[in-house]
């Protein structure tokens, strides 16, 4: 797929889940970002770089670690999710960050704030495998780092190991949505030390964690899947038929991991840190 258009359906499709990512993901996707915190290792004054930041789940503990002598900036392809992300932060009261809209792989060192060799800490939870190009994206990471500074990511880990991935083919099946055909490439093997080692870093260590993703019921299992996901763009072009059909399939997709009125979802994450 052309990764120009790659980057235009995630842009307008984060645009359409925005308003819903935090109430179908927010807290299924801790134990990943405390393990990306913890690996991250943050200090007071430090200044962060936060990519695919999103409504700033991550920015916004970051701000708080840091302190006020510390500055984090947060970036995102979706204008929707910086919109949202900036509110958030202003309805808190949080003074220490700044959003811009940027994608991964090029991140615009002529923006305010936004400069080369400039950051203690570059962080990315789970945005990297929406990049064409992950070393690429990795590089110009590195490039925004001072000598020493760390890097770290989370993606989604193995395919096998993740519950809920049979929406991708689900959705794919009715409408090509091409949000990401690698999705989880990265999760793979060493896949992603290679891609830290390819872009230059050294020091590359990686942590796999499994856990569970809670859903309270069928409602919140599909909100988080079908609206508040990666193929929120897809699904929006689905008439009511087809949408009944596929929340049919991706229910019975998810059927063993059933829990009463609710479901227990697996899932894997890697984190991976490294040095420039």
């Amino acid at each position: 797929m052309d990764p120009r258009l790659q980057k235009r359906v995630q842009r307008y499709g984060w645009d359409k889940a925005a308003g819903d990512y935090e109430a179908g993901w927010r807290e299924q996707l801790r134990p990943a970002q405390d393990l990306l915190m913890k690996a991250a290792a943050l200090q007071p004054g430090e200044r962060v770089l936060d990519t695919a930041c999103g409504t700033g789940l991550v920015t916004l503990e970051a701000a708080g670690v840091v302190g006020p002598d510390g500055h984090v900036v947060g970036t995102d392809i979706s204008q929707g999710m910086v919109d949202l992300a900036i509110g958030i932060a202003a309805e808190r009261g949080v003074t220490n960050v700044g959003y811009a809209r940027m994608e991964l792989e090029a991140i615009d060192y002529d923006a305010d704030g936004v400069e080369k060799d400039s950051f203690d800490v570059a962080l990315c939870s789970l945005g990297l495998m929406y990049a064409p190009d992950p070393v690429a994206a990795l590089t110009v990471m590195r490039e925004a780092l001072k000598p020493g500074g760390r890097m770290v990511s989370s993606v989604w880990g193995k395919r096998g190991n993740c519950g809920w991935a049979e929406i991708f083919p689900i959705v794919d099946a009715r409408v090509q949505s091409e949000v990401c055909p690698m999705f989880f490439a990265l999760g793979n093997g060493e896949a992603l030390d290679y891609a830290y080692q390819q872009a230059g870093y050294k020091d590359v260590s990686t942590e796999r964690i499994s856990v569970v993703l809670h859903y309270r019921d069928e409602g919140h299992a599909l909100g988080a899947a079908f609206i508040g996901g990666p193929v929120a763009m897809a699904y929006s072009r689905f008439d009511e038929v087809t949408r009944s059909a596929a929340h049919g399939e991706y229910l019975s997709s998810i059927a063993p991991f059933r829990k009463g009125d609710g479901y227990e979802i697996p899932g894997e994450f890697v984190v991976t840190r490294a040095v420039k």
